[in-house]
């Protein structure tokens, strides 16, 4: 937001600046309010600028605290003076208790790692939030964080090597299904926020968790921070505008990727003739990876693996551009999280899961007879003009000593040697499909057989 967004407006203390363009007039608008400054200043604000003649806000205020169950009896303390100060401002309150520490340990047990107690609250207070969207109803919860917190979450997002998208630090409005979060203050800093209360003669509760060093985001903010400000004294200034710029070119980059991910992103396998499988996972063509920027293949990369729910960093990307770029046919990769990839001679295919978990499939088939494969994206049919032959085909993947009759080759090739020279490499070779009727191949994908007397295949794409 830098500054002041265009049409941030000072408050009438002329100190703090609140971002009104996030707001109109009716809305029904709940304020996260844990009793801290910046929370404080943001409801004194809104009430302020509501009862301002001639250029009323006009929004419907509601007060919203979260006991997150810790710090004991300062916590109930921060409850009473939420209480009092919506009731002094004759603002809706809604409050509820929650046990932060339980939450934490339960869904660290759930998802087998680790959750801190600080994430733990971050996730129930917003959850809190779109609950009372739902119900109250409300149509936005606006929370106060300030420049400073931008700063500080840019700055953490860089410590922990964050990509380009992390720098967007916290967005000026976040829309969910059930309303939006919206940050009115991004543009305001705590010593603003602080004059501005004094101003007023408003007190403000303060969290003794917050001085505590063991915490990341207050060693930034106690030691790093002053210290880098030696350095530039402009500092959270400038991490915020980063944050800004980070928040717009991320915008632009999703656009080109809504727009250039279906022409080179595709689903699941190619098929010989046309078309692709419906199997798990998807594929990049190489040939045209290698044409592009690198700026542009590496978007498309972690693209491509989000969309199996999966998000590489950078040794992980760079992996994968290096298998896209120069590795061979059958080469394999697995990557943290079970990104998987396999190049094959065309494409570089992603998806989730061990190597290890490919199993065979094999499907039964009447004679005559039909049946859907999806494993191999074929349905298949035999039909029979001869008396004698077996009750039922196999459907399967081939098979070390596997033989086929290749048309107009003469005698029997092993199916792996037809691989070889067919290019078939990774996955695809070991689930490579052949039928088998009275134990012999009278059909395999991609390759024409010699016939077999009183037998017809017929194979069409699912």
């Amino acid at each position: 937001m830098g500054a002041c967004a265009g049409k941030a407006m000072r408050t009438s203390a002329n100190l703090l600046k609140l971002d009104e363009a996030q707001l109109r007039a009716g809305m029904r608008l709940g304020v996260g309010l844990s009793g801290g400054a910046d929370s404080v200043a943001l409801l004194r604000a809104l009430a302020a600028r509501n009862r301002e003649k001639g250029r009323e806000l006009g929004v419907v205020l509601h007060a919203a605290h979260l006991h997150h169950g810790l710090r004991g009896a300062e916590a109930d303390a921060d409850l009473e003076f939420c209480r009092n100060l919506a009731a002094s401002l004759d603002i809706p309150f809604h409050t509820t208790n929650v046990d932060t520490t339980a939450e934490a340990k339960g869904d660290a047990a759930a998802n087998k790692g680790a959750e801190t107690v600080e994430e733990a609250a971050r996730r129930l207070r917003y959850a809190w939030f779109r609950q009372l969207m739902r119900e109250a109803p409300l149509e936005a919860v606006a929370t106060a964080h300030t420049l400073d917190d931008q700063a500080e979450t840019v700055l953490a997002k860089f410590l922990r090597g964050a990509w380009t998208e992390g720098f967007s630090g916290i967005h000026p409005v976040l829309t969910h299904a059930e309303g939006r979060i919206v940050r009115p203050l991004l543009g305001t800093t705590r010593v603003e926020v602080e004059i501005y209360l004094r101003t007023l003669n408003q007190p403000w509760r303060e969290d003794s968790t917050n001085r505590h060093l063991t915490y990341t985001r207050n060693r930034i903010r106690h030691e790093l921070l002053p210290q880098l400000e030696r350095w530039n004294p402009r500092l959270r200034e400038h991490l915020a505008q980063m944050g800004a710029l980070a928040r717009d070119e991320e915008a632009w980059w999703q656009a080109e990727m809504d727009r250039l991910a279906p022409q080179l992103v595709l689903p699941g396998k190619p098929v010989r003739g046309g078309g692709r499988t419906a199997s798990e996972g998807l594929a990049i063509d190489v040939t045209r990876l290698m044409t592009l920027p690198i700026a542009l293949q590496r978007r498309l990369l972690r693209h491509a693996a989000e969309q199996v729910r999966t998000a590489p960093d950078f040794e992980g990307t760079e992996a994968l551009r290096e298998l896209a770029l120069s590795g061979r046919a059958g080469q394999k990769l697995e990557l943290a999280a079970g990104l998987r990839a396999e190049r094959t001679h065309r494409e570089l295919r992603l998806s989730a899961g061990s190597i290890a978990q490919t199993t065979a499939a094999e499907y039964t088939i009447p004679i005559p007879g039909g049946v859907d494969a999806p494993a191999f994206g074929v349905h298949l049919r035999i039909e029979a003009d001869a008396a004698g032959l077996a009750a039922n085909a196999l459907l399967r993947s081939w098979r070390p000593g596997d033989r086929v009759r290749v048309r107009h080759s003469g005698g029997t090739r092993k199916v792996k040697e037809v691989l070889e020279r067919m290019k078939v490499t990774g996955s695809d070779r070991a689930q490579w499909p052949v039928l088998e009727v009275g134990g012999r191949i009278v059909w395999m994908r991609g390759i024409e057989l010699e016939p077999e007397v009183g037998i017809r295949v017929a194979v069409s794409p699912l």
